[in-house]
């Protein structure tokens, strides 16, 4: 019986549904690949709602940010003319909203550990979504790990969905029994990337405030500028907001530590009439569409983890961004309409791939992996690094812990656990 929800309008993605609905009814994994603006996030959810093989059971889909989950959820619910909480809901850490009625649950990685720690078995869920999966955590990829190993021993019938825009989709589907590649053109306005290199003695935030200048006084609609963290952030709206902006224009910060309602703010469209400037970390980089951005501005910089196998702790470095990250921030410029896209560096000095940025994130989730499995050893050889980092003691008295925790959660035994080291170093070994 067909669904009581209004017409939705077209995107990119529908393209491909049909393909994608046949490889989930013949297959249990498969693979999506598809550009910024296509719209997988919210439209593939919807469209597999009336599967058969689904049988009313719920969809878990997976983001990356507590931000995009909330955004996503109610993007998803608006398109069916409902609440947050009704057919769509969401549940991220300190905040939940779903019901009886929910049949699409957006939640953030964690959530999803937790719900495994909770029931391996994952009762009342017929599919698991990983979208923008190249975005690389610790708890996506044990989420996904975890997954594989309750679909192969308890839950044949559970299917598998990864997406993502720029990750190798051919090694991701080699991970999942060699899972069928659906691929999507995606939508393709032009962004016309203008090269504005920093002076030396220039500062990241002054240089930031310079382009977004520039950007409002030669171009049209909202800005969106990506700074690698909330220090940046705050001294570039400081130099924007001390000199007077044109008419009608609003400076909004976004990061992952503000408030959830000053979050929304900043991705609600401006007001009519008015302009927004968006300050944001790489939480923007995915899953969102702000809608009215036509510019954005690039530092070229990003702030990433780096473990440190002497004190078995984490810190945060400031890095030049990779070519995918750097493509990813420009197609936030072209997602509803053409864009423009001011880039703080050299052409030459374009990144020339993403494996300096795989390869510390390698190192960094293999060490964390060891505290899940201890019993391979504090010496093993890292999947994608091809090194051996022996791990300090009260580090392997932390890993015991978290190891049996998870071990307990499954309750599987210990002959699987082996597959699923396998499993996860297969996934940090993938090219991102």
């Amino acid at each position: 019986m067909a669904r009581p929800f209004p017409p939705l309008p077209r995107l990119p993605i529908d393209e491909v549904l049909p393909a994608l609905r046949v490889a989930l009814a013949e297959c249990s994994s498969a693979v999506l690949q598809a550009p910024p603006g296509a719209g997988k996030t919210t439209r593939v959810p919807l469209a597999l709602l009336d599967e058969r093989w689904l049988a009313s059971q719920r969809i878990v889909m997976l983001e990356p940010r507590r931000l995009a989950a909330r955004a996503a959820a109610r993007r998803m619910a608006e398109s069916l003319g409902e609440s947050v909480g009704a057919t769509v809901g969401f549940r991220v850490r300190g905040e939940t909203r779903i019901s009886t009625r929910t049949r699409v649950e957006v939640v953030t990685e964690g959530v999803l550990t937790r719900m495994l720690h909770e029931d391996a078995v994952l009762d009342g869920i017929g599919l698991v979504i990983f979208d923008e999966f190249h975005e690389r955590s610790l708890n996506a990829d044990l989420g996904l790990a975890l997954s594989l190993e309750t679909q192969s021993v308890l839950r044949p019938e559970l299917r598998l969905l990864v997406m993502s825009a720029t990750l190798d989709g051919v090694g991701v589907a080699s991970l999942l029994n060699d899972a069928p590649v659906i691929a999507s053109e995606g939508r393709t306005f032009p962004i016309d990337v203008r090269y504005v290199p920093r002076r030396a003695e220039q500062s990241t935030e002054g240089a930031v405030a310079g382009a977004i200048r520039r950007a409002l006084i030669d171009d049209g609609g909202s800005v969106l500028a990506f700074l690698p963290g909330a220090a940046e952030i705050r001294r570039t709206e400081a130099l924007l907001t001390s000199s007077a902006l044109p008419t009608g224009v609003h400076v909004l910060p976004l990061f992952g530590a503000m408030p959830a309602a000053a979050q929304d703010e900043a991705i609600l469209p401006a007001p009519a009439g008015t302009r927004k400037v968006v300050l944001a970390t790489a939480i923007a980089e995915t899953s969102l569409t702000i809608d009215g951005v036509h510019v954005v501005v690039d530092s070229g910089l990003a702030r990433v983890p780096s473990f440190s196998p002497r004190t078995g702790m984490s810190r945060l470095e400031t890095v030049r961004v990779s070519r995918a990250a750097a493509e990813q921030r420009s197609g936030r410029a072209g997602r509803t309409a053409p864009g423009v896209c001011y880039r703080l560096w050299r052409p030459k000095s374009m990144p020339v791939c993403s494996s300096a940025t795989g390869r510390r994130f390698c190192k960094l989730i293999s060490h964390h992996l060891h505290s899940i499995w201890p019993s391979r050893g504090s010496s093993m050889p890292l999947p994608c690094v091809g090194s051996t980092h022996p791990l300090p003691q009260r580090s392997r008295k932390r890993a015991s812990s978290s190891y049996n925790s998870v071990r307990s959660a499954t309750d599987i035994g210990s002959h699987h656990t082996d597959a699923r080291w396998r499993r996860s170093a297969y996934i940090h070994g993938s090219p991102t």
